[in-house]
Parts: C-alpha cells; sequence; structure tokens
C-alpha cells in the first residue's frame, strides 16, 4: 500500500512565501497598469492623460481600488517609457522585497528593535497621521532600491495606517519617475496615504534658492492641504534626501527626537571629496556658537575638514563620544522635526530676503524655527550617511552602524547664538545677527 508523508511548513517560511507571491502579484499588476496605461486601468481610480511632443502626462486622483489610500498625483513620462518591464520589475523587486539581492544596494542589518516599539501608535492613540515622510528626487534611480526599501521597511514596522508619504520628483531623465510611479498599487495595498507629483521647478536655472524652497514646500503641501488628518502635537516629519540610509537610522532620529524632547533632529552625511570622507552640508549646518562645523578658509579649500567643532569644546566632547549634540541649524541629509509650526503657518521653506545673508533654505528653515520657539534641534551623530550605495558601505564600516553607538543621553538646551556665520560665498565670510530680518 502506498503512503503518503505529510509535512509542514514553518510560519516563518509561510510568511516568506505569502510575501513573494504577494510582491509578484503586485508588479504584475504594476507593470501591466504602467505599460498599458491607456487601456488596462482600475475603474475606482481617475485617469487623465494628455499627450505632448514628446511626453505623456498622467494624473491620478482619488482612492485606488478598496483598499482606502488616498492618491495625490501628477506625473509626466516619457514616450515611450525608458525603463523596460524587465529593469522596472527588478527595481521592484528590489525596493519591495527588503531580502531582495537582485540589485547592489547598502546592506541594513536588522538590529533589536524592541527599543523603537515605544514609538508605534497605540490602537487607542488618536487617529490622526503619525509620521510624514517628505522627500524631493531627481536623477535619482541608483538609490532608489535602498532609499525607497528602507521607506517601505520603516513603514511597516511603525504601521502603515500611522504613515503617509510624499515625493516630489522634477527633471529626471532616468526612470525614476517610472519607478515612483510603479509603486502606487503597492502603497495603496498597505494602505499608505501616497502624494506624489512631478515638478518642473528647475533650481539650476535662475534664483536657486527660492526654487529649492519651493520644492520642499511642495513635500510638505500635503500637511496643509488636509490639516486635519494631522496633529500638531503628535506629527512627525521625516524630510529624506537621496541617501543610502538603513531603516535603524530612520528610526534612532524620530527615537531622538523623543527621548530629547527636540523639535528637530538630523544625521551627519558625509562625502568623498578626496581618499578621506568629509562632513557634507557644511554651507548649512552651524554649531551652537554659530559657526559652521569646520573651519573653511576665503580660498575655499576644505583642508581642515578632519577638524571638526574645533571653536566649540562641549560638542566636540560629545561628537567624539557619539552623543547627541545641540546646533543651530543642520539638515545633513535626513532631518526629523515636529509638525507643529508647519501646521501652523509659523515656519515654511524659502529663500533669504533682501537684508539677510545669502543661506540655504534648510538653514533659514532652522532659523525661522528658533524664532517661533522651537530650537530644540540637534545632530545625532550616530547616524552616518552618504548618497550612494558603495560610499554609504564605506561609511558604515569606517564610523558604524547605528546600533553601535545607540544611547540615550539628555542636552542642557541653550538659547541661540548671538551671531551666526554667513557663507555667501568663500571668499564673502561674514558674522550677522542670528535673527535678522526677523520682527522684533
Amino acid at each position: 500500500m502506498l503512503g503518503c508523508t505529510s509535512f509542514s511548513v514553518a510560519p516563518s517560511v509561510r510568511k516568506k512565501l505569502r510575501f513573494v507571491f504577494q510582491t509578484t502579484l503586485i508588479i504584475a499588476g504594476v507593470l501591466a497598469l504602467f505599460f498599458n496605461r491607456d487601456r488596462i486601468l482600475p475603474s475606482s481610480t481617475t485617469f487623465l492623460s494628455r499627450f505632448g511632443h514628446n511626453q505623456t502626462e498622467t494624473i491620478v486622483a482619488g482612492r485606488f481600488h478598496d483598499h482606502g489610500a488616498a492618491l495625490a498625483i501628477k506625473l509626466t513620462f516619457p514616450a515611450p517609457p525608458i525603463l523596460t518591464p524587465d529593469v522596472l520589475s527588478t527595481y521592484l523587486t528590489s525596493i519591495l522585497d527588503a531580502d531582495s539581492t537582485v540589485l547592489p544596494r547598502l546592506e541594513c542589518p536588522v538590529p533589536e528593535m524592541s527599543r523603537y516599539e515605544p514609538l508605534i501608535p497605540s490602537a487607542s492613540s488618536p487617529t490622526a497621521t503619525t509620521f510624514f515622510f517628505a522627500l524631493n528626487l531627481r536623477q535619482s534611480l541608483p538609490i532608489l532600491p535602498r532609499l525607497l526599501g528602507t521607506l517601505l521597511t520603516t513603514i511597516r514596522f511603525l504601521s502603515p495606517s500611522n504613515c503617509a508619504l510624499s515625493i516630489v520628483e522634477g527633471n529626471s531623465a532616468d526612470g525614476t519617475p517610472e519607478v515612483l510611479s510603479s509603486l502606487i498599487p503597492a502603497l495603496a495595498a498597505l494602505g499608505v496615504p501616497y502624494h506624489l507629483v512631478s515638478s518642473p521647478i528647475d533650481p539650476s536655472q535662475g534664483d536657486r534658492i527660492p526654487r529649492l524652497a519651493a520644492l520642499r514646500n511642495l513635500a510638505l503641501k500635503p500637511l496643509l492641504d488636509k490639516p486635519e488628518q494631522f496633529s500638531p502635537e503628535n506629527t512627525t516629519v521625516i524630510f529624506l534626501n537621496d541617501v543610502a540610509i538603513c531603516p535603524e537610522d530612520i528610526l534612532e532620529l524620530i527615537h531622538q527626537k523623543v527621548h530629547l524632547q527636540a523639535d528637530m533632529t538630523c544625521a551627519m552625511d558625509w562625502t568623498y571629496a578626496g581618499k578621506d570622507p568629509t562632513f557634507y552640508d557644511v554651507w548649512i549646518a552651524r554649531t551652537i556658537n554659530g559657526d559652521s562645523f569646520f573651519e573653511i578658509p576665503p580660498d575655499g579649500n576644505w583642508n581642515s575638514a578632519w577638524n571638526l567643532f574645533w571653536n566649540e569644546p562641549e560638542t566636540r566632547s560629545r561628537y567624539d563620544q557619539h552623543q547627541p549634540f545641540q546646533v543651530f541649524s543642520c539638515w545633513n541629509g535626513a532631518a526629523v522635526f515636529t509638525a507643529r509650526p508647519v501646521l501652523e503657518g509659523k515656519v515654511g521653506f524659502r529663500g533669504p530676503r533682501e537684508e539677510e545673508c545669502m543661506q540655504g533654505e534648510p538653514q533659514l528653515f532652522c532659523k525661522d524655527l528658533w524664532a517661533s520657539g522651537y530650537g530644540r534641534i540637534a545632530v545625532v551623530p550616530g547616524v552616518s550617511l552618504e548618497y550612494s550605495d558603495q560610499r554609504g558601505r564605506e561609511i558604515k564600516a569606517l564610523k558604524g552602524y547605528t546600533e553601535r553607538w545607540r544611547m540615550d543621553v539628555g542636552i542642557q538646551w541653550k538659547e541661540p547664538p548671538e551671531k551666526v556665520r554667513c557663507m555667501a560665498s568663500y571668499e564673502n565670510q561674514f558674522w550677522e545677527a542670528w535673527n535678522v530680518s526677523l520682527p522684533g
């Protein structure tokens, strides 16, 4: 008599198989939607297409199927598409599957996560969106698997019902908008509100800082369009550059904002101007004494880039111990801040006024935070970022992954410095009152 052998599948394996199956279905649906978008369209979503000389503009509004994820999308696609179906499928697989190795990217070990579980709102918490993720992206295709994969992993951890995502894409000719738009079904299936806009604003043409500010404000626009969906008390904005970042990096910045009772926390971003990495966002960042993170002489050389916080001993000591430290301004590739002053209309991104020093929109954002009573701004030096996967690996190998430097120490918050260094150009540096142009 022939017998049959019974077997059981471990829960972890079943979960993985179910994820692979769901991912495959999503990718298949995405490709059908994207490459046949003029014929195969979900009836519950409104699509309006206008054809120009060499591009197709698709406006998406409403809700995607029955998942309840509100969409606000305006995209401009090249015609024909830049990415082939196989290439697009590869990118989607890499983004949707945290374990995927189909594309090379920064490896993100999974740390012990109980430290971040208190960040997840309880079921009895207010229903307002707690975490608002914002990005401006241009020509970002190579970094998307790591960057967007990290975003999805972080959103899943924090619970999709607590999150919203806003991305402004502009002037990309490498397939970036195709990948971003192809994530619509996956985010809708998760139930994440996804606001995606393709903007023609080009900071390389005309007055750069106001244009950059306009793009950042466009990413924050959903906060102001539907303020009833957010909470001044509880909503946190996570604003990311096109960086190689791991879920733990984002979660640590949020954790430190809560632990320090900070208004804003930033990472440390790095670049390889030579053989060794140097701190990158030196034009924006200012220490709590108002100076740049390292000294740049009028000839513009970065020979002192290794000597961070050379004239701020307390900050240097905390940096050497990988402890968070207060600053006047920062951005540094990733910034986490309270949504309250944005929702209240007190703070937004802007260019410098006529009487102000020429400075970047993130520094002006921090200046306006101080003026509105939100001066608890801190850098978390254990979170080290770079702008490519390969260099990101090198930075993590050199500086350490965030898990290595997790600690909870306090900050004795200070008032703003009397003056802040203006670096309108390397040749034109001077000090001015921190509150120039502000009322009072």
